[in-house]
């Protein structure tokens, strides 16, 4: 029987009194990119964070491949898991933020080749060779040796993706990573990312390029005030929006 790749079931989650996501339901299918859109603040990043429990939910249910993240359920209760299973759960799940976080002490292939050694176990000439097809990958094989502050924040945010993909994730999360790269820098990263895609990985992307949406996404969502308040093919969702909040979204940022 197959399942989704993700399913949230009405997620909630306050920071305090302040409620960031109202009731989040979302599934998307193996191989499928689905790109979520919305204002800041709208709740898109903190529900990329719950995904993978990197903040903790208040109510409903997250399944990644049909497994319940960071809880175990007991009749109608949740009880969180032991940190080291939900370290576990995260190996299936690479995320790219933002910002780029590289180690600055650590080359390129060092940084990809880091997770690989230290989480799976790898040997690291094993681990080095992946992180050069890796590099391969996403265009920097030229670049192995260089550390970070050598790097473009382009290049920067393509060896971090290299390095979400060294832990062979099944699901990947991208949290606007284009949003702190100079305009002429942005191509390249997507193209890395339209690549992952054609490749059948399943994405979801945090973005504001909607031609990247448009072309990529196989399901489109508008966020606003922590409620999916429009979902749909892009076609849909971009070219003919039913909710005015969608419509007055997409004619600000085209």
């Amino acid at each position: 029987m197959t399942h989704p790749m993700l399913e949230a079931r009405n997620v909630k989650k306050s920071f305090g009194s302040l409620p960031v996501l109202n009731g989040i339901t979302l599934a998307i299918d193996p191989g499928q990119v689905l790109c979520l859109l919305g204002p800041s603040g709208s709740g898109k990043s903190t529900f990329l964070r719950c995904i993978n429990h990197l903040e903790k939910i208040n109510g409903g249910r997250i399944y990644v491949d049909g497994e319940l993240m960071g809880y175990k359920e007991k009749g109608d209760e949740l009880y969180e898991m032991k940190p080291s299973d939900i370290a576990n759960q995260r190996k299936q799940i690479g995320m790219v933020f933002q910002k780029f976080n590289l180690f600055p002490h650590l080359t390129a292939i060092e940084n990809i080749m880091i997770a690989p050694t230290g989480v799976l176990g790898f040997p690291k000439q094993t681990a080095r060779i992946l992180a050069m097809e890796l590099l391969e990958r996403v265009g920097l094989t030229d670049k192995a040796n260089a550390y970070p502050a050598q790097l473009s924040g382009g290049q920067q945010q393509r060896v971090a993706i290299a390095r979400a993909l060294a832990m062979e994730p099944k699901l990947m999360l991208f949290d606007e990573p284009t949003s702190a790269l100079d305009p002429e820098l942005v191509g390249d990263v997507l193209s890395v990312m339209r690549d992952l895609a054609k490749t059948g990985m399943t994405m979801i992307v945090v973005t504001h390029e909607m031609g990247f949406a448009r072309e990529v996404a196989d399901q489109v969502a508008f966020m606003d005030q922590g409620l999916v308040v429009e979902s749909g093919i892009p076609a849909q969702v971009l070219d003919n929006p039913r909710h005015e909040r969608t419509q007055a979204f997409i004619n600000s940022v085209l």
